[in-house]
């Protein structure tokens, strides 16, 4: 049985190699491994500003190579130019790499650029920010931004000028540290498909205004920017009531709050025991000296005899609402009769307006890669532009699929003996997953954002992640019943509340544990300074 096994395994790695090879004989236009050293293939900028070192460095648990992002906190660019520049205007083409965030990533990124054709005398060495690319894709990920940038540079043949053109609601970028294939495919119908892991995230349409911000075609008409507002124009729609007069029994200085005359000193009542004792168990250090130090004096701590009682101390009766209390007078509001509604200039046609067929795409010849990243780890391999997908497919089940796995394997593992540890449990990452993917669905793109946010920190919550994220979830799938079979309208304004509350919720739950463990160091401070330092601080007092 195992020799069968074997067997098959051999003849199936043989078929995949045999696909391979006879895929890749016209359509792979760059394959780069890293199996060797990028030295003299790929060159690192020379720009001041880059002072991030690359690696040919092997992932963790794997043989394999790929190129590392070395340390945190700088600015790295390396680049590599093609043979020839290669067309986007008439066939498929497929973009592809793999990246590994070996110790996460908390703000940076981690995409590329296809740069195309540079000016004259542009040199590799030279390559930054400002070298003008075709297209950028790839994760970033860094505060409220958390997506696989898809941006294309088009150019607009009525004024010249390029423009970026973002896709909409691009997907997530996976939250572990394990090896992703992202892969952007551009079809000459002009559809776009966005994959990760093989898997279909995203499909646009390049001239869709649906699918890209700013469209690709520009509006017919556009705001008159000589157009001004005129001076009489009201937008005001509600107006203080000027016939309005203030009440003659109206007292704008009565007090919001006033003692409860009603309230009775509890029974029990201790009015001769102070809040506060010195420490008995205290003792005066032994390097206490009174001429230097002053007068030594015990710490304080609660007296103990208030415990019991429901008081000590001076009895003061409690404050209660102001029945007379009114506030500051204000006339009512009423319809401003000279309302004339929210002014907007008026519309002209777009002298830089144009139609086309198909994208007019720069060609693409470099590949680089130019980051600012806080973060080290970040692992790139098998960089692949292609004229078929097959060729992307076959390289994603050769390279990409076994370190997955291996890397999969032994994520579970780690899980599984983490058992109750602190931190997310297998239960709450697979919700985590969950979520996120509802995130992605289109009919919440414009809350997409918000509930990123709620998740992310619930994420630094742990301890109340179960609870939360499975009302968070409930919630969240009930707006979506009500929107696909009920009210649309009213679903998606109870749903936007939703999130934002629960947005309000997770950062309550995080404040609230962040002041919690600054209430703890305090304590901890000051607990240790109590029975240590007394003398430092009447020193300091001195």
């Amino acid at each position: 049985m195992a020799v069968s096994l074997r067997f098959a395994l051999l003849l199936f790695a043989a078929f995949v190699s045999f696909q391979l090879i006879s895929a890749s004989n016209d359509a792979t236009i760059l394959y780069e491994s890293f199996d060797e050293s990028f030295d003299g293939r790929w060159i690192v900028s020379q720009k001041d500003e880059y002072q991030g070192v690359w690696q040919r460095s092997k992932s963790e648990g794997h043989e394999d190579h790929g190129l590392l992002v070395s340390e945190k906190a700088r600015k790295y660019a390396i680049v590599k130019e093609l043979d020839q520049p290669l067309s986007l205007k008439d066939d498929t083409v497929v973009l592809q790499y793999e990246v590994r965030l070996q110790n996460g990533l908390e703000c940076g990124g981690a995409y590329l650029k296809y740069l195309r054709p540079q000016d004259a005398g542009w040199k590799a060495k030279e390559f930054d920010n400002e070298s003008p690319y075709s297209i950028m894709f790839g994760p970033d990920k860094c505060g409220a931004t958390n997506k696989v940038h898809f941006i294309l540079k088009h150019k607009n043949p009525k004024s010249g000028e390029y423009v970026e053109h973002h896709l909409k609601s691009p997907p997530s970028v996976p939250s572990d540290k394990l090896t992703h294939v992202y892969t952007a495919i551009l079809k000459p119908d002009n559809e776009l498909r966005i994959l990760i892991d093989g898997e279909e995230k995203k499909k646009a349409n390049f001239l869709s205004s649906d699918d890209f911000e700013p469209p690709l075609i520009p509006d017919k008409t556009i705001p008159d920017p000589d157009d001004k507002k005129p001076e009489d124009w009201d937008e005001r729609e509600k107006i203080p009531d000027p016939d309005a007069v203030k009440p003659d029994d109206w007292d704008e200085d009565a007090p919001m709050e006033i003692e409860d005359e009603e309230a009775v000193k509890p029974e029990g009542w201790l009015d001769d025991e102070p809040e506060e004792i010195d420490d008995p168990e205290a003792t005066k250090p032994e390097d206490w000296d009174d001429e230097e130090d002053g007068e030594w004096e015990a710490p304080k701590i609660d007296n103990p005899k208030c415990e019991a009682a429901p008081g000590c101390g001076e009895w003061k009766r409690p404050m209660k609402r102001n029945p007379a209390y009114k506030g500051k007078w204000s006339a009512p509001l009423i319809d401003n009769p000279k309302y004339k509604g929210i002014w907007k200039p008026q519309q002209i046609p777009n002298p830089n307006y144009f139609e086309l067929d198909r994208p007019d795409f720069e060609p693409i010849a470099a590949v680089g890669i130019e980051i600012w990243t806080m973060q080290d780890g970040i692992l790139f391999d098998n960089i692949l532009i292609a004229k078929d997908e097959k060729v992307a497919t076959t390289y994603q089940l050769t390279t990409w699929k076994p370190k997955y796995d291996v890397e999969k394997e032994k994520q579970k593992a780690e899980e599984a003996a983490a058992g109750g540890s602190d931190g997310l449990s297998g239960f709450q990452k697979k919700l985590f997953d969950i979520l996120y993917k509802v995130a992605d669905i289109p009919f919440l793109d414009a809350y997409k954002d918000k509930i990123h946010d709620v998740l992310e920190k619930a994420e630094k919550q742990p301890n109340l992640t179960i609870g939360f994220l499975l009302s968070v979830a409930v919630v969240i799938l009930t707006m979506i019943y009500k929107i696909l079979f009920s009210g649309k309208k009213e679903a998606k304004v109870e749903l936007n509340n939703t999130v934002a509350a629960a947005a309000a919720a997770a950062a309550a739950a995080e404040s609230s544990s962040n002041k919690q463990e600054n209430s703890d160091e305090k304590e901890e401070e000051t607990e240790k300074e109590e029975t240590a330092a007394p003398a430092r601080r009447r020193r300091r007092d001195n």
